[in-house]
């Protein structure tokens, strides 16, 4: 299954699952400067940034390649959801028709195909931006028991982009989630969004992993890129 089928399959269940991502859109909003007043969520998902939102803007526009998260963001006269893939070029060019004043993007850039070219994109703005990434090292004792690599782009070579093309500051942001049982564990990184492994397990290997998987907890490590 694709991501954007993924993302769009469980969206109604998508807020019950992502309690890191929630925790991440909260520190994101307080990395933000001022109270811009046109912005752009690359990534939008179901609205978390949105809904986090509490001064007067008078655009907010909000681009997601999953369409039924899209139906679920919240929706007002100033907000515009653009069903879109952050990885294509033909996005950006639409983007750079509006003026901006702040670029955020939450728990999504992650899944970059190619996170240089999206870089030189939201560097080519010349505006503000805060935003957050999850590192290789999110599942990394899961990967690790269960023989596979992660999907996900390591810290060091977001760091290097960052440096070369954006020039930001930044900290990373460790967090732990526990479960009562690899079966609950398992579960939520289906329906949560931040799926390292995805179909790459077969049902044995899952078993296996059920099996031999030392924590009772996950964890993640998110990088805050801001200006």
């Amino acid at each position: 299954m694709s991501i954007d089928l993924e993302f769009s399959k469980f969206a109604s269940e998508y807020e019950r699952y992502n309690l890191i991502q929630e925790k991440v859109a909260d520190e994101l909003i307080g990395l933000v400067k001022g109270k811009p007043k046109r912005i752009l969520d690359l990534g939008c998902g179901r609205g978390a940034l949105a809904k986090r939102i509490d001064w007067e803007v008078d655009s907010f526009v909000g681009v997601d390649f999953a369409k039924r998260m899209l139906e679920l963001h919240p929706k007002d006269s100033h907000i515009e959801c653009i069903y879109g893939d952050f990885n294509n070029d033909t996005l950006y060019e639409h983007l750079y028709t509006y003026q901006f004043d702040y670029i955020l993007s939450a728990s999504a850039l992650q899944w970059a195909q190619d996170i240089e070219k999206v870089f030189k994109h939201i560097h080519h703005f010349e505006t503000p931006y805060a935003l957050a990434i999850f590192t290789s090292n999110t599942f990394r004792t899961l990967h690790k028991t269960a023989g596979i690599s992660s999907p996900l782009h390591t810290k060091e070579s977001l760091l290097l982009h960052a440096k070369n093309i954006l020039q930001c500051r930044h900290h990373l942001r460790r967090y732990t989630l526990s479960f009562e049982n690899t079966h609950e564990m398992l579960r939520y990184i289906k329906r949560s969004g931040v799926s390292g492994h995805r179909s790459l397990l077969g049902y044995k290997e899952t078993k296996a992993l059920m099996r031999n998987y030392p924590l009772s907890y996950l964890e993640f490590e998110v990088l805050f890129l801001y200006t």
